[in-house]
């Protein structure tokens, strides 16, 4: 998944970048509230990580504006301020959570999760298809009972190709929801991640998942 972290603290927002990274999320990041306006003009995210204290633009006219466009995207807020107005501000502005500095990342790594879950279809942390088992939670890709070791691109795609089982996903939806703004696209970088996850999860089993659609991208599914 994709995540905006607009954060002005520069050391807390390099740290929560470097988090999510390990996690296995895409990151893009900014440190005032106009510069992530631009970034989601630019982009479609799965969830943002706000700020309220922020220059130019506070958290708050961030959210309204996100709500006011219709998105339904997941935002949580992680501020100083811990008073239960505060909260009850950022919650009827239409946050969905609210992690109070300073924060554990583990339990902001189980925020972002509980938080995407409640949007999506995916209403447990495992997804499923076939034998083949991946488990958002602790990250583990398991076919046939056997552990399969990604790396952290190779198992984004692979989730978001579970989030979408049994729909064609495209280059630019892959692009837009893995990557960042500093990928610039234009390369064979996507089909070399896909040839590797394909080795990896198909390679020795008799029944093939990850299929290219010539033209279109690719899908998962259980051959019939």
């Amino acid at each position: 998944m994709r995540i905006l972290v607009a954060e002005d603290e520069r050391d807390l927002n390099r740290l929560i970048c470097r988090t999510l990274e390990r996690a296995g999320y895409s990151v893009d990041a900014c440190f005032d509230g106009e510069e992530a306006l631009d970034y989601l003009l630019g982009a479609e995210y799965d969830c943002l990580l706000l700020d309220i204290m922020m220059p130019k633009k506070d958290g708050h006219a961030v959210l309204r504006w996100v709500r006011e466009k219709g998105s339904a995207v997941p935002v949580i807020f992680l501020t100083a301020r811990d008073s239960v107005q505060d909260r009850i501000e950022g919650l009827d502005l239409g946050a969905d959570d609210y992690l109070v500095k300073p924060f554990d990342f583990d339990e902001l790594l189980a925020r972002i999760r509980a938080a995407t879950r409640k949007y999506g279809t995916q209403k447990t942390s495992v997804l499923q298809l076939a034998d083949l088992t991946v488990d958002t939670a602790s990250h583990t890709v398991t076919r046939a009972g056997q552990e399969i070791r990604l790396s952290a691109k190779e198992y984004a795609i692979l989730q978001y190709l579970m989030q979408h089982q049994g729909a064609v996903v495209s280059r630019a939806q892959l692009e837009d929801h893995v990557w960042n703004y500093d990928y610039a696209g234009g390369s064979n970088v996507v089909d070399v991640y896909i040839t590797y996850l394909r080795r990896k999860i198909d390679n020795g089993f008799d029944k093939k998942l990850l299929h290219t659609v010539r033209g279109a991208g690719w899908i998962l599914k259980e051959e019939t």
